[in-house]
């Protein structure tokens, strides 16, 4: 079973996510996509984080019904901050039979050498990289360990999210329904 963990904090998960692992579900060798809710990325401020349980309930909420997607909370009873390396080897002890793999946009492979122990996750996982606008992958596009796909690209991030939620902005088509109900029974963001 080819897994590919798409990790993030998803502070709130939105369309631009969901089209992110649907498409490398779908359109790549990948059997499944864990959404890996992220309590707190060590490259990130924790500052302006919400509540990685609300996270968590919203990544549920956005994939109930996609059979292909899977969330995952395996970073909350590991070690804050959450460096990828360490959650690799937790996964692969506590799953042996499932071939993992990264997903990440071409910006974040861009600043890939600033993770701990990068050399290592080079070394033993497949990386399914996602277009960003603006990134130049360089000499990372002949690496063997690197799969570019063809993941549509949109605009959408979570903190322009955040910002429009904030100004009272209209922001249904952005996110799914129950995320943005979730988001205003909660009166997130404002």
């Amino acid at each position: 079973m080819k897994t590919g963990l798409f990790f993030g904090s998803f502070n709130p998960v939105h369309t631009g996510h969901l089209v992110i692992a649907s498409y490398m579900a779908n359109f790549t060798d990948l059997d499944e996509v864990w959404m890996v809710v992220s309590p707190h990325n060590p490259l990130k401020n924790k500052k302006g984080l919400s509540n990685m349980y609300d996270r968590l309930e919203m990544v549920r909420l956005a994939t109930e019904h996609a059979e292909k997607l899977k969330v995952s909370n395996i970073e909350f009873g590991l070690p804050q901050p959450s460096y990828t390396v360490d959650t690799l080897a937790y996964l692969k002890e506590k799953y042996p039979g499932r071939d993992f793999a990264l997903i990440m946009g071409a910006d974040n492979l861009v600043s890939l050498h600033k993770w701990k122990n990068y050399e290592v996750i080079l070394n033993n996982y497949r990386i399914y990289v996602y277009p960003r606008p603006g990134a130049d992958l360089g000499q990372w596009e002949k690496h063997p360990s690197v799969v570019i796909t063809d993941t549509p690209q949109m605009d959408i991030s979570s903190t322009f999210i955040r910002k429009a939620l904030q100004d009272g902005k209209n922001v249904r088509y952005f996110l799914p329904d129950p995320v943005l109900h979730f988001i205003e029974g909660k009166n997130m963001y404002r």
